[in-house]
């Protein structure tokens, strides 16, 4: 098991900084705590049958500056020695991480943590307000991220630190609230009968809710993948589509209003990843921030959140980053989570 670190104890430079989805994984290099990060081009997960195989064609084999460290952010829980991820085939397994690649140090984090990393001091060309709200309060923070999943994380301020919560906020259940969710809802698909929001709010969430759509109108759904949704809603050419972007900002906006109550998130709440950007247009429509603030007796409370779509094309490398330059400015929890040589 790993053994026990704090903040206190920083990583050593040059430090690999990597983000791993389902999809997609991207890293660069950190050289030290002023230098820019240089960046690698992106790795498709499925290109590669490990983490290791990945880091090693796609970092090491690119540059005579090898890492003494890593840290990485995975979507999935982080438990043990070895991590599968929640929607990818591989397995992290640090120990041997360090092994292959002659790190010294190992440290795996949540994926929507480095999101939440990254929320800490956004800049403000690179985040989009949806129904501008005056941004005046140092204040805990929440961050969604639809994308292969949907990713949700907390970032509490406290103590003149920003703490970063991580969880499986995108698992929670949703249900049904107007006549026109009872009509779409039992065409939905079910995780053993329930209707989680990542069957939802994600890529093949978009397609499953489309396909719903057309099931409670009686015809045959076109054989869309998501982008092909998102691209028919936005201009208009498919009816259905045009509604499922309508009602997957109605939704999206319910469960960001839930988490903003939770973790009542008055410095704001942030929509990541790249599905946000690109049903923009749709998320300014009036749906996303009515279904925000529409949490009776609280709608005054709501209406005060700020609300942005995160626009950073590396989001979570700029979180990772900020964390290993100033490890002292958050409350990263490490038990269980770093690993050396």
């Amino acid at each position: 098991m790993a053994k026990t670190f704090n903040t206190s104890d920083p990583l050593s430079f040059p430090i690999l900084i990597g983000d791993i989805g389902g999809t997609n994984a991207r890293f660069s290099l950190l050289v030290d705590a002023y230098a820019e990060p240089r960046e690698f081009p992106i790795v498709h997960t499925a290109d590669f049958p490990t983490v290791d195989a990945a880091i090693q064609a796609g970092v090491m084999d690119k540059t005579s500056l090898q890492p003494r460290s890593a840290i990485l952010a995975v979507a999935g829980p982080i438990r043990g020695d070895e991590i599968p991820l929640t929607n990818c085939d591989w397995v992290i397994k640090p120990k041997d991480m360090i092994s292959a690649l002659g790190l010294e140090d190992v440290v795996i984090i949540n994926d929507f943590e480095a999101q939440a990393l990254a929320i800490a001091n956004m800049p403000d060309e690179f985040r989009e307000p949806i129904a501008p709200r005056p941004d005046t309060m140092v204040a805990s923070r929440v961050v969604l991220g639809p994308g292969t999943g949907l990713g949700v994380a907390g970032l509490v301020h406290a103590e003149e630190r920003w703490i970063p919560v991580p969880g499986e906020g995108g698992h929670i259940d949703v249900g049904p609230r107007t006549d026109r969710d009872y009509q779409i809802f039992p065409h939905i698909k079910t995780i053993e009968g329930r209707v989680a929001a990542e069957q939802i709010l994600c890529g093949r969430g978009m397609v499953n809710l489309y396909n719903a759509i057309c099931a409670a109108d009686g015809i045959e759904a076109r054989p869309f993948e998501p982008k092909d949704v998102s691209h028919a809603g936005l201009d208009g050419s498919d009816p259905q589509a045009v509604e499922t972007l309508s009602l997957f900002s109605t939704y999206l906006g319910r469960i960001a209003g839930d988490m903003a109550m939770v973790f009542m998130a008055r410095g704001g709440v942030y929509l990541a990843g790249g599905i946000s950007q690109k049903i923009l247009p749709a998320l300014k429509k009036p749906e996303f921030r009515a279904a925000f603030e529409d949490k009776a007796p609280h709608n005054a409370l709501m209406q005060s959140i700020p609300t942005y779509v995160v626009t950073h094309p590396l989001a979570a490398l700029a979180g990772l980053a900020t964390y290993a330059r100033t490890p002292l400015r958050f409350g990263l929890a490490l038990d269980g989570r770093r690993w050396r040589d």
